[in-house]
């Protein structure tokens, strides 16, 4: 059997909306929804005349080298909207109303409003301020969205790099917050931090047994 070639995101969608009369397109990702520590965090990219950097592809593909350097040159050339839901926001709102949340911020974070967003998913925030469509394997699709999950992925992981440095022993730098084993150890060993995620299962288990 014949192996299908993958071929990374392109222009088309964002061409065909600019063809219709949309003005500037925006592709919105979020990275953050699955940790049980830290921040949501969602970028909006939208490239103008300058070509899109080459190499730009879904975050989840590239090695943390690659990002960091074209995170840089997709920065150089496009207007650049970083957004961020936190903690308190995710156990108040819930992890998918705080994702939309910080979409909206990474639009209104944006240098010029645009006229349209591409919204990685099957759902589109409410209050965006702009038309928009949502793009289910988006970043795989649009080299918009995929910048921006470029971008949102490369900010978050120095949140938590960060944070890694104010606590350590829950090896952030490396796992993100995501929940491994040896950030589940962590928490057994040192407990619960004010960046974890109280409403997450873990997390909440644990309180309750305290």
């Amino acid at each position: 059997m014949a192996r299908t070639i993958r071929t990374p995101p392109d222009d088309a969608l964002e061409a065909a909306l600019r063809r219709g009369g949309a003005g500037p397109v925006a592709g919105v990702d979020e990275v953050g929804r699955g940790p049980l520590a830290g921040p949501v965090v969602a970028a909006a990219v939208v490239f103008g005349d300058a070509p899109p950097p080459a190499g730009i592809d879904d975050s989840k593909r590239l090695s943390a080298a690659t990002r960091l350097r074209l995170a840089a040159e997709i920065r150089a050339v496009a207007a650049v909207g970083v957004g961020i839901a936190e903690v308190a926001e995710i156990d108040a709102l819930n992890i998918l109303r705080a994702s939309h949340l910080a979409m909206r911020r990474a639009l209104g974070a944006l240098p010029l409003r645009p006229g349209h967003a591409l919204i990685d998913g099957n759902l589109i925030p409410e209050g965006l301020g702009c038309c928009a469509t949502a793009v289910v394997g988006g970043d795989a699709r649009s080299v918009s969205i995929a910048a921006a999950s470029i971008v949102a992925k490369v900010a978050r992981d120095a949140i938590m790099a960060e944070l890694d440095r104010l606590h350590p022993g829950y090896g952030w730098a490396a796992n993100a917050g995501y929940p491994t084993a040896a950030h589940r150890a962590a928490l057994g060993r040192l407990g619960i931090t004010p960046h974890h995620r109280r409403s997450f299962g873990p997390v909440h288990k644990m309180l309750c047994e305290e």
